[in-house]
């Protein structure tokens, strides 16, 4: 029953940084750029989450994929960002609102 009790402090790093990002990327959201980094951040820290619990279970192909999205969800999101910057001049999401219609 004692071992039920012991919370490993790796497990509490990767889930206070979760929640970090998470909010991070919650109240970040005037500026693509910031949204980005904690979204990718947050990333991060599910692929440690998901490392760490492959001790236990093997998580060898799904890591790969998840690696594999992540970079393509990165790619893209920089995509989006300079064709942001290129077309309305920063990555403010307030100029794109003047442009609705």
């Amino acid at each position: 029953m004692s071992h039920l009790l012991f919370i490993s402090p790796l497990a509490v790093f990767l889930t206070s940084f979760v929640l970090v990002f998470l909010l991070s990327f919650i109240s970040k959201r005037k500026h693509l750029l910031a949204t980005l980094l904690s979204l990718e951040g947050l990333m991060l820290m599910i692929f440690g989450i998901f490392f760490w619990l492959s001790s236990v279970v093997s998580f060898s192909n799904f890591s790969l994929i998840f690696l594999t999205l992540t970079a393509c969800e990165g790619a893209l999101g920089l995509s989006l960002l300079v064709s942001l910057v290129r077309t309305h001049g920063g990555d403010s999401f307030n100029s794109l609102n003047a442009l609705q219609c």
